[in-house]
Formats: C-alpha cells, sequence, structure tokens
C-alpha cells in the first residue's frame, strides 16, 4: 500500500485514448524499499513449508481465475488493446504454464548418486535463493508474469513484482487474485512506476537475490551489468529479429498463412514476431502478391469488435517507435509493398492504429533487416539458394525463435542444425511456445537459463550437495 505522493497517472485504451482504464499511483524508491524489506520478512516463512504446500496456493490462483477468463481477457484488451479472442487466449495458456508449475510442486527436488567413499551417501537438493524481482513488458501482461512468478513462489521464494507501465491494470489483477488464493502477506509484493526509479532500485535493492527480466536489449543489457555487480543471479530474455525461410517447394497456402500469423498477430508486438522473411527467388514474387493481400485483408480496429484481427499498437512512445523505422526504411529507397502511414479515419482517430507495413527487396545491411522493431512492420528479401537463405537468417545479432516453410527433410534437418536461435517451427509460424518446453533464446536475445520448463522453476533455486558418511568412525583420509 502507498500514499500518494504525486497525482494519479491516467492509463489509457490504446484504442481509444479518450478512454481512461485506470488511474495509477506511481510508487517512489523508498516504497521499492519496503516492498523487498517485506518480502524478505515473508520469505522465510514462507520457505519452511512443503513445495506441494506451496504449490496448493498457486492451484487456488488458477481456480479462481478460471472463473473470470472472459472479465480478465477484457481489461487485458482494454489496456494492451489485443483483439478479445487473443487476450482470452492469453488468460487461458498462461493458466495452463501455472498449471504446469503447480505439478513441479510435486518433483521440486535434486538427484543421489553413488559416492566414490565407503559407506557414504551423497545427494543434492534444491532449495529456494530468497526474494525475486520480477520486472515484465506490455505485450503479454498475463502470462509471461506469471511464467516468471508461479515457479519463483512454489520453489519457496517471495516476489517484488514490477510490471510494465502501459499494463498495471493486469498486474494488479494477478495480485488481487494471488491475495484471493490465500497467499501470506509480503511473499508477493506489486511495485508500479518508470523502468529507471522502480526498476533500477529493484535491481539495486540488496535484499533482491534473484531478477528475472523480459524486455529490450538496451534495458536487459544494462539491469544484467546492475545484477552482476552484486552477484546476483539474473535472467535476462530480450529482443528478437526472427526469420521465416520460404523454399520452393513449400506449401505456399501454409507459409502465406502461417507468415501472416506470425508477422501481424498481436500487432506484430511479439519477442517472437516474424519481422523478416527470407524467400527463394523461385517462389518470391508469388508470396510476395499473396502475402500482401492478405495484409491488406486483415481487418484493424478495437479489439472489443469481433470482426477485429489487429487491434492498436499499445502506446504513443510504441507508435513513434514504429513510424520512425518506417520512415528509415524510406529514407534508404526502400519499397513499401502496403501500409507505411498511421490510420487516421473516423474510425482510427483515437487511437494508435498501424496497418500491417511490408517492404521488400530489403538488403541485410538494412536497419529494417538487423534492428528490432517491435511492431507490424515487415522486412522482405530475396535469395537465390538454401545456403543464401540460412546465411542470411543468421545475420543478426539475435537468435530468439525461426521458422521455415519446405518440404525436404534432408533440407529442413540442415535448417534446424545450422539456425542460430533458441528456438525452430517447421511448417509453422515463429510464435509460440508451451508449457513443458524450454522457452528462450541465444546470442543478444538471452543470458541466463531457460524459462518454462523445468529449467523454469530450477532456476529460482539453489543446489545444496549432501556427504553422509554413516561408517560411525573418523575418515583417516578423504580423496578430496
Amino acid at each position: 500500500e502507498i500514499d500518494p505522493g504525486q497525482p494519479p497517472l491516467p492509463d489509457l485504451n490504446p484504442a481509444d485514448t479518450s478512454e481512461v482504464v485506470c488511474e495509477v499511483l506511481p510508487v517512489t524508491q523508498s516504497h521499492v524499499d519496503d516492498a523487498a524489506g517485506a518480502a524478505v520478512r515473508a520469505q522465510r516463512d514462507w520457505a519452511r513449508g512443503p513445495a506441494p504446500e506451496r504449490a496448493r496456493f498457486v492451484a487456488r490462483f488458477s481456480e479462481l481465475a478460471r472463473q473470470r477468463v472472459d472479465e480478465l481477457a477484457r481489461i487485458m484488451t482494454l489496456e494492451e488493446g489485443k483483439p478479445l479472442r487473443e487476450a482470452r487466449g492469453e488468460i487461458l495458456k498462461g493458466l495452463n504454464i501455472v498449471d504446469f508449475f503447480v505439478g513441479e510442486g510435486w518433483r521440486l527436488g535434486g538427484s543421489t548418486l553413488p559416492s566414490e567413499m565407503p559407506q557414504t551417501f551423497t545427494y543434492t537438493i534444491r532449495q529456494p535463493i530468497g526474494v525475486v524481482g520480477v520486472i515484465t513488458p506490455w505485450n503479454f501482461p498475463w502470462a509471461v508474469p506469471l511464467w516468471k512468478i508461479t515457479p519463483a513462489l512454489v520453489a519457496g521464494n517471495a516476489v517484488v513484482f514490477k510490471p510494465a507501465s502501459p499494463t498495471p491494470l493486469v498486474a494488479a489483477c494477478i495480485c488481487r487474485l494471488f491475495e484471493e488464493a490465500g497467499l501470506p502477506e509480503g511473499v508477493l509484493n506489486l511495485v508500479v512506476g518508470s523502468g529507471r526509479a522502480v526498476g533500477d532500485r529493484l535491481v539495486e535493492h540488496p535484499g533482491i537475490r534473484v531478477l528475472t527480466f523480459t524486455g529490450s536489449n538496451d534495458v536487459g543489457t544494462r539491469l544484467y551489468e546492475m545484477g552482476a555487480r552484486k552477484l546476483a543471479k539474473v535472467c535476462c530474455e530480450m529482443g528478437g529479429k526472427n526469420p521465416v525461410v520460404v523454399m520452393p517447394d513449400a506449401d505456399l497456402d501454409i507459409a502465406v498463412e502461417g507468415t501472416l500469423q506470425g508477422a501481424f498477430g498481436s500487432t506484430g508486438q511479439r519477442c517472437t514476431a516474424t519481422s523478416r522473411v527470407i524467400l527463394h527467388e523461385a517462389i518470391h514474387d508469388e508470396f510476395v502478391d499473396r502475402f500482401v493481400a492478405g495484409a491488406k485483408a486483415l481487418h484493424v480496429g478495437n479489439g472489443l469488435d469481433p470482426a477485429t484481427q489487429m487491434g492498436p499498437v499499445v502506446d504513443q512512445r510504441q507508435l513513434d517507435t514504429d513510424l520512425s523505422y518506417i520512415a528509415i526504411a524510406r529514407a534508404e529507397g526502400l519499397a513499401c509493398a502496403c501500409g507505411g502511414d498511421r490510420l487516421l479515419d473516423d474510425a482510427h482517430a483515437r487511437g494508435y492504429f498501424l496497418p500491417p507495413t511490408i517492404f521488400t527487396g530489403v538488403p541485410r545491411a538494412s536497419r529494417l533487416f538487423q534492428e528490432e522493431v517491435f511492431g507490424p512492420v515487415l522486412a522482405v528479401t530475396k535469395v537465390k539458394s538454401f545456403d543464401d537463405a540460412l546465411d542470411a537468417a543468421n545475420d543478426t545479432r539475435y537468435g530468439l525463435t525461426s521458422s521455415i516453410y519446405a518440404a525436404d527433410a534432408r533440407m529442413i534437418q540442415r535448417f534446424i542444425d545450422g539456425i542460430e536461435a533458441g528456438m525452430v517451427h517447421v511448417n509453422s509460424p515463429t510464435i509460440g511456445g508451451e508449457a513443458q518446453l524450454p522457452f528462450g533464446g541465444i546470442k543478444a536475445t538471452g543470458v541466463g537459463d531457460r524459462e518454462m520448463a523445468r529449467e523454469g522453476i530450477e532456476f529460482f533455486t539453489e543446489i545444496k550437495t549432501v556427504f553422509h558418511d554413516y561408517t560411525g568412525s573418523a575418515r583417516k583420509t578423504n580423496i578430496y
């Protein structure tokens, strides 16, 4: 709880900025200190309980949330802008992840290994680390926080949670549901405010021993450096410049539809969104014609409208970024096949609407080919061979996800072996993940352990190795 030290900030509906979704009282650095202190005090008792008992609180959260899926989805659409069916899908996907980590409460343990010494029992156990700082983005304001918070809690840690500034209401819903589930006071703490003021203090606080972050590469790199200075355990999942490669033997119906989903689903505001399409010259023209036609046919509008297929950009800042990259592409002389201008007609004038935007003939040296935009702006490149396609796909500092559309099994396997990415999709979009599978990337995309799956909970633990000598006498020698 905080005392308002300044006027509340309006949280605007990105589809209609005349509508205030809620008002937010930003916290100060002293409030961050209070939240971290409360977490430190609560964590000791929380960690004493068995993991299955902790998991039951998380299971109760899931039960309560499943009773309010439609309400939560509507809040998300109002605040973040994505179409209602996408918001509902995110709520359900997030709860699937929660349920997976509930099960991990019964599987969280170490291993038993034979000792080289006689009559010695050697094994490992996993224990909580302490207090976890969770900093999350606005594009998946429900699922991403939950795949960080729930494993941290089940593992026995307390959490201080800082959501992205554009989506505080969804974050508040998460915390309120945990409160209703009976989570002890202080185990989960919400702090809302700017990244510099609140996020930096969260990382710097001596009580925060673990940091998990999802966001931009620039911010993640800075937070990683700050965490390293105090030897905190840090996981940063950052940017992507995800390629789709389409070969001559691909099913173009599947390739076009999948690439439309990957590029323009969630308004291109995913770390896994398709942002580069690399086409073999044999199918380039046909693919582009069909793809541009499909992009132009997408209905852009308010996410509450059932007809909407692509919602608004999340806020003015992100819209400015998208428009700046469109200006860069035009300054580089690139051909804009569709889109490129903000929608300002009567149906869109009050929102942050940008249509699907496609640039063709994009060279690998272009900033549009190399830099993450995080919006519905796509670069298309033509190549002469598979080797050229793979080389182009790897020509990026990022390495999150990738996709190939092809039929030749040997070519597909060569792509899987050669692509520099943490995740590979075959004949499907670059987007998506599943709770039981590790999520994350390589190169400038990520540092630290993978998220989700078993790795997603093990990150929030420390290993303790135990040597139990049951000889009943003092050893005269030890090989170590």
